[in-house]
Order: structure tokens, then sequence, then C-alpha cells
């Protein structure tokens, strides 16, 4: 199963109302004047501090960002007076300004809000110090407009580790996922999973609003497994770290053997560890799932045992011992 790159999305903007529905509670954002519009497109994830441009300097002006006015900005527009503090805001208030936060509950001047309001640019204030509303609101545009591909499997939290598994319609995806629930691990998402590039090198799963936590069983139907099993069967996003494509046993196809050559795939220019299974009468692939992410972990910490029997293979092939004794001493009179 190939899972393209030419299938991802990344959103072009948000509107101020969005940004302000999902962030007024968790970022203690309050909007001061209230009959402006909040259809306003937000279309950079970056922000800007207006500094310079309060000052006069406009030639480089950010003006496309959120607006972030902390305690400098506060302090300075208070010592001008009001014929130049008006001058300023008209002059910045000219550009397509997204919307502008006041931090550390600073009010902004009755005039400010007065032309502002005029302009149709929304005005927020937080109780947030300026550097603290910067990172939650970066990151939360970041996840906004991160690249995202949308890709058909279970996607599961297996001791810890994110693992997607993938194949043809009908392989047993979905099977696989609910046998690892049963065993007490945790489902992601099913059939339709939602993969966000999240920073450098960090693939983050996730499913969609609709579909959420209900899996199909073919022969079944419809499960919801928050409701079946609980909420400790279930997470809402997880990192992703190993990609297991299962197939039918194919004699043409090569397999990992020794495991000494570690196999990725490319999601959206991050490297992803990927491990095909070949599904054969008899094969326990709920058990190898564990199995593979119990081997991740020893190798994310250090322990390698491919690496460790390829080592001692080498150093007996070096020794040149021809001691073929049973690796195995048995006690005297012991013959169990």
């Amino acid at each position: 199963m190939n899972i393209s790159n030419k299938n991802i999305f990344r959103k072009e903007s948000i509107t101020v109302e969005f940004f302000y529905e999902k962030t007024k509670g968790r970022f203690n954002i309050e909007l001061i004047n209230k009959e402006v519009d909040l259809n306003r497109p937000i279309m950079d994830q970056n922000l800007h501090r207006p500094g310079l441009a309060l000052a006069g300097f406009v030639d480089l002006f950010s003006y496309k960002r959120i607006q972030i006015v902390g305690n400098t900005e506060v302090q300075y527009m208070k010592k001008l007076s009001a014929e130049k503090k008006k001058e300023t805001a008209e002059k910045l208030f000219g550009f397509d300004i997204p919307c502008i936060i006041f931090t550390n509950y600073n009010k902004p001047d009755p005039i400010i809000i007065k032309l502002a309001t005029k302009f149709n640019i929304p005005v927020f204030i937080s109780g947030l110090t300026t550097t603290k509303l910067s990172y939650l609101v970066s990151d939360f545009l970041d996840d906004q407009f991160a690249p995202s591909l949308s890709v058909h499997g279970s996607f599961t939290d297996v001791y810890g580790i994110g693992m997607l598994i993938i194949g043809k319609s009908g392989i047993g995806k979905s099977e696989v996922a609910l046998d690892l629930i049963e065993r007490g691990h945790r489902l992601v998402a099913d059939d339709v999973v939602i993969l966000t590039k999240k920073g450098e090198g960090i693939i983050m799963g996730s499913g969609t609003d609709l579909v959420k936590h209900f899996m199909e069983i073919r022969g079944i139907g419809i499960l919801d497994v928050r409701s079946m099993f609980g909420i400790r069967a279930i997470r809402f996003q997880k990192r992703l770290e190993v990609i297991i494509e299962l197939e039918v046993w194919d004699s043409d196809s090569e397999y990992t053997r020794t495991g000494l050559d570690t196999t990725t795939k490319s999601i959206m220019d991050v490297d992803i560890q990927y491990i095909k299974i070949p599904i054969v009468t008899g094969k326990n692939i709920t058990v190898i799932c564990e199995v593979i992410a119990l081997n991740y972990v020893l190798k994310h910490y250090g322990y390698d045992a491919a690496e460790v029997l390829n080592k001692r293979l080498r150093t007996k092939i070096n020794s040149k011992n021809n001691d073929t004794n049973r690796s195995v001493d048995y006690f005297e009179h012991d013959f169990e």
C-alpha cells in the first residue's frame, strides 16, 4: 500500500472568529469591541509585535500576522499625546491587520478601541504574559497551518509507541487493532487517519471529528470503542513512530530476517520506521505488533538484539575457536 505525499493538504487561512472560539477559554482571551466582524482571514502562522510600526517605521511591517501588544508597546503609547496617539493608531489600522491582542490585562486606550472598531479590527485582551501567550498562540497556529495527510489504516498506541497499521482493504487491519485494544492497548483512529507534521521530524496522528473512535469490523458492523472498552482504550492523538504493512504471504517478496537493516518510509519528509509483515495461517499478528513496539523501545534505549547477536557471531568467527561444546552444562544427575 502506497502512502503518497501527493495527497498532502494545508490550510491557507483561518478566520479570526475560528481563532477566538478555539482559544478564548484556553488562552484567557476576551474580545473588547464586540461590534466588529470576526470573519477576517488569518493567513500567516507567525506572530508580530508592532513596536517599530508604532514608532512610525512600517516599511517591513508584517501586517498580515496577528499583532501581539505587550508592556513595552503599551508604555510607549502612554507617553504619546492624544493627537500623536490617534495619528499612530490610524496609520497602524490602515493596514489589513487580522486582529490585535493586548497581554498582561493591559486595556488599550479608548482612542485605540474606537479607531480599531472604525477600521473593523478586533481587539482582544489576555491575562497571560506576552511570552506565554506568544508561545501558546504560535503553537495553536502551527497546528492549524501544518501540512496534513489522510491515510487509510488503523492507528494504535502500543506500549507507548504510535503504530500505524496499513494494508489492502479487507486484510484485517481493524481486527488487529481491536485485538490490541482487548489486550490493553489504545486506539487513536481507525479507517481514516489524519497525519500532521508537527515541527521538524515529528508526525502526529489523529482521527476525524466525524468518525473519532468508531470501528468497522466486517461481519459485525460498527463498534464504539470508547463506549465498549472505556476511556482507557482510546487517545485522541499520538506521535507516529512505526508503520506496519500487512500483506498476504508472497513467495516472491523479500522479508526482513535479521533486522540489521532498518527500512523507513518518508512521510512529509520525515523518515518513519517501516516493517512489512506477511500474513499466513496461524501467525499471531497482534503479538508480533507488541514485540515490534517493545523492540522499538529497546532500540530507543540503546539495545539492538540483532546487533548484539551479530557482534557475538563476528567475535566467534574471529576467535577461530573450534570449541563445539553445548551452550548449557547440565548439573549432575539433572536429566529433567
